[in-house]
């Protein structure tokens, strides 16, 4: 049977469904039912149309390249017409020539969804379910394909020019637009819904930091504070959750890179937008038909360090690579940036641990901790709230270890202050009244800060700070200018005279000349504390030869055979009895592995 006839018969069983006793005469517009029957007539002359189209699509490809496309595919929807003896309106022919020439030059049904700059996501569920995202919702738009085959004839057009490949072998895989936007596609057996596309759309203009301020991302002060971390070159991760805007975040922070460091990027599939010229992108391959030639993120990021880096950016860590990346940014590659699923900072942290022993590494957890404590500096957190919008909702330091727990502090978070009449949430990204122990790296790298450094509170001399020793690779550079650092008042120790006696407490592991934390190992540590007791004692007229008790105040209790060698070598004979007590967390926080306690006579 025709088309035509399919479509006459179809009219004429909607009428009668229509028609009755009491049936009113029809208005001028159609009714639904033949709307309906219409477009599936209109969906069978596509699908027919497609096959011409196939057949003819080496011609129409060649004419692309240098030809009037419009007036070739014209040509080819108006002989089929012919052909199969089809009227229609003037509005439906202009339709199928667009869409024709959408299939031939462009990704089909998407082609007018990618050309929209308002739409961020495109979700194809299968032939005839294609979702959008369009200011942080998502809604379901009029657009389908013929059928599955039409679908992985587009995911096919997208991941060839890139040497990728899928099929039921290999049911899934990454690939990009030439824009940049992030493609993944996956295919039965994995997909029990025909073929799924996800198309992640990217700015044909890099966003800038203007642009996002306008979002209202974060605040102009605020991204000024990330510029100047980026510039002193912290180690920094941005955190969220998908679709909460970690790569454009990463984008506008790789922006403050200065323009004479080499960059190297790595990514599986590449989508970064970086505006310096020194700039060298790399890219993850899969593994081919054979199974063999994969690189993977983690093969490249090691590659990289042979080719002198001022700066590596690894789009994302997944897996194992994360050990590598906590590697580079420990031994010279300061100033290293990367993304992480996460639902908040401490738990970007927590996926480091579980990424590191994915390493295939078997690593002990806490100097997994060590490692990753000192390596990260800045984690910036962002996420996709109720109304849509993506916002900076933390800015948060890593500055040292406690009981084998990483410490973080938010010197930044977002404080919700309502919502408006259109439903948007509204808040600012406020500090928190802690100052941040790394503002010190900012003199050292000659950054000036302005009036009010953003609004983080000056240093308090009174007050225990947090030692920055740990971060051994910023020890040289910041001892000398340190000064406006708050020093550790703890650890010079206490000494009381009575009853013949002088009671020490309290000696730890501080240099009295600069008043900070001695860095090292426990040996390092309880000589700098026993060189400390040995002057308090004299200075109170006694002497360690005096001593008869002793306490002794661990960090870890497995480190007391190292330090009591130590001891002994300052002890010689009859060392003074003596007991071994856990620190306490003011001291921990400071960073003592060991203080010392003594009973002297006067």
């Amino acid at each position: 049977m025709s088309l035509s006839r399919r479509i006459e018969r179809a009219q004429q069983r909607a009428d009668l469904q229509e028609t009755g006793p009491d049936a009113v005469a029809p208005a001028a517009a159609p009714k639904p039912a033949q709307v309906a029957a219409r477009e599936d007539w209109l969906r069978d002359i596509r699908r027919s149309l497609q096959d011409e189209v196939i057949k003819a699509s080496d011609a129409l490809l060649a004419v692309d390249a240098g030809g009037d496309i419009h007036k070739e595919v014209a040509a080819v929807v108006d002989r089929f017409l012919g052909a199969s003896g089809s009227a229609i309106t003037r509005d439906e022919r202009m339709r199928l020539i667009e869409e024709v020439i959408a299939e031939v030059s462009g990704l089909g049904p998407l082609e007018p969804l990618l050309l929209d700059p308002s739409i961020t996501e495109v979700m194809v569920n299968g032939p005839d379910h294609v979702y959008i995202e369009r200011g942080g919702k998502v809604q379901r738009v009029d657009v389908a394909f013929l059928n599955d085959d039409h679908v992985l004839r587009i995911i096919d057009r997208i991941i060839a020019p890139l040497g990728r490949r899928i099929d039921k072998s290999s049911p899934r895989v990454d690939a990009r637009l030439p824009d940049g936007s992030r493609v993944n596609a996956v295919i039965e057996p994995v997909s029990l819904i025909g073929p799924v596309i996800t198309i992640r759309k990217f700015s044909a203009r890099p966003f800038t930091v203007e642009d996002l301020v306008g979002f209202g991302t974060a605040t102009a002060e605020m991204f000024e504070f990330l510029r100047v971390c980026v510039e002193a070159r912290l180690n920094v991760f941005v955190s969220g959750g998908t679709g909460s805007g970690k790569t454009t975040t990463l984008n506008v922070l790789s922006s403050f890179i200065p323009e004479d460091e080499r960059i190297i990027t790595i990514e599986d599939a590449a989508e970064l937008q970086l505006r310096q010229e020194h700039v060298v992108t790399l890219e993850a391959r899969p593994p081919n038909l054979e199974g063999e030639g994969e690189i993977t993120t983690r093969d490249l990021l090691r590659n990289s360090l042979h080719m002198r880096p001022d700066r590596i950016i690894v789009g994302e860590c997944r897996g194992g690579e994360a050990l590598d990346m906590i590697q580079a940014m420990m031994v010279g590659q300061e100033g290293s940036l990367s993304t992480g699923h996460a639902n908040s900072p401490p738990d970007m942290l927590r996926r480091l641990e579980t990424m590191v022993l994915m390493s295939g590494y078997d690593l002990p957890l806490r100097s997994i901790r060590e490692q990753i404590a000192s390596a990260v500096d800045l984690i910036v957190h962002t996420a996709r709230l109720k109304d849509g919008t993506r916002k900076v909702v933390n800015i948060t330091e890593v500055y040292g270890i406690e009981d084998d727990e990483i410490l973080t502090q938010d010197v930044f978070a977002f404080v919700q202050t309502g919502v408006n009449d259109d439903g948007k949430i509204e808040g600012l990204l406020a500090p928190t009244g802690i100052r941040p122990t790394f503002m010190g790296k900012f003199k050292a790298n000659g950054i000036e800060l302005p009036p009010g450094e953003f609004g983080i509170p000056a240093a308090d001399p009174t007050q225990a700070g947090h030692s920055r020793q740990g971060k051994g690779r910023w020890v040289v550079g910041e001892t000398v200018l340190q000064a406006d650092e708050a020093r550790p008042t703890i650890g010079l120790g206490r000494a009381v005279r009575a009853s013949g006696m002088v009671y020490v407490s309290s000696v730890g592991p501080v240099d009295p000349e600069t008043g900070l934390v001695v860095t090292g190992t426990i040996k390092t540590q309880a000589t700098q504390c026993l060189t400390n007791l040995k002057a308090r004692l004299e200075a109170e007229g006694s002497s360690l030869d005096k001593v008869v008790w002793a306490n002794w105040s661990l960090r870890d209790p497995e480190e007391f055979d190292a330090f009591n060698r130590e001891w002994a070598r300052w002890f010689q004979g009859d060392a003074p009895v003596g007991q071994c007590t856990l620190m306490p967390s003011q001291q921990r926080r400071a960073g003592f592995r060991i203080s010392l306690g003594v009973i002297a006579e006067a």
